[in-house]
């Protein structure tokens, strides 16, 4: 586990270098971002959670469903409850960041590639399972936090049409009657999906490339970096440990909960003409921490719930 994390940060860290220094030399253009977004959340990224759910179904799998759901569900309504009545000496133009950015972590753009390699398949359709809340709220309750009007019915709507969402339900109904789809078509499917971690990080290369790291090192940032990397994956550990989760269960929701400030912030943050600078410096910043705080998390799992 501890090896497959390392060489996977290894990974992260040349390929989003890479991203950098293509928009940095003039190669790429920082707006052509949106293009590997748009390619990665509607293509490749479906086709890796379609991918995932090649498995055998047992008993097993199904308590891990279920532990890994209520996990989440408990975690977006604990970040609630800290959005409604924790952020109210932030200033008024950081706390809708402070807001969204607790309830949406990376877990979804980022978090799919760690559990894939820390815990293999098996941890990306967990991932998938401990993604539905997070996205429920994210297009419900997290919306409203950067724009207060929205529209939480259209939200949903939206959610249900995601590509991610249709491909984790596909996948359920793949792997629960064991459907057999032609080995051309599935090899091709699988290969698109191996695509998915390399794009995600050229992005996040790209985001610090247009970004730069001069106003990062804020209190704020190390607040909310505190909050999102420490405090909630630390509270999630002791509920598990509390209440004997399976190892699988509780390794993946653990490793999902350290994620960093999810990417969609930045982009919904200018969206809704929110802090951008303050969102775009979190994004980038506590990434970069969580290269050096996702080892040892990891090591943490591997000592305390033992695969």
């Amino acid at each position: 586990m501890i090896d497959g994390l390392f060489n996977l940060q290894f990974l992260m860290f040349a390929v989003m270098l890479a991203g950098f220094l293509l928009c940095r030399t003039g190669a790429v253009k920082t707006k052509e971002r949106e293009l590997i977004s748009a390619l990665v959340l509607n293509l490749l990224l479906p086709c890796s959670i379609f991918s995932s759910f090649k498995m055998e179904m047992s008993r097993e799998v199904l308590m891990n469903f279920l532990q890994i759901f209520i996990i989440s569900v408990l975690i977006e309504a604990f970040s609630i409850l800290v959005c409604r009545f924790c952020y109210r000496r932030i200033p008024d133009g950081k706390r809708s960041i402070f807001q969204y950015a607790t309830v949406v972590s990376n877990a979804g753009f980022l978090g799919n590639a760690v559990a894939e390699g820390v815990f293999g398949p098996e941890g990306l359709v967990c991932a998938q399972i401990y993604l539905i809340p997070l996205r429920i709220v994210m297009w419900t309750a997290g919306i409203t936090y950067l724009s207060p009007d929205h529209d939480k019915a259209g939200g949903m709507k939206k959610l249900l049409r995601h590509p991610c969402i249709i491909a984790c339900e596909l996948g359920v109904v793949r792997m629960l009657l064991q459907v057999r789809i032609p080995e051309m078509i599935d090899n091709t499917i699988s290969t698109l999906g191996k695509c998915s971690t390399p794009m995600v990080m050229i992005f996040l290369g790209m985001v610090m490339a247009e970004v730069g790291f001069r106003t990062m090192l804020t209190r704020y940032n190390f607040l909310l970096m505190m909050i999102r990397l420490v405090l909630i994956p630390s509270l999630v550990l002791g509920a598990c440990m509390l209440f004997r989760v399976s190892p699988l269960a509780a390794g993946v929701s653990v490793l999902l909960a350290a994620m960093p400030v999810g990417t969609t912030t930045a982009i919904l943050a200018q969206e809704y003409h929110a802090d951008v600078e303050f969102a775009a410096d979190a994004v980038v910043l506590s990434t970069l921490v969580s290269i050096a705080i996702l080892p040892l998390w990891t090591m943490i799992i591997h000592a305390v719930f033992p695969l």
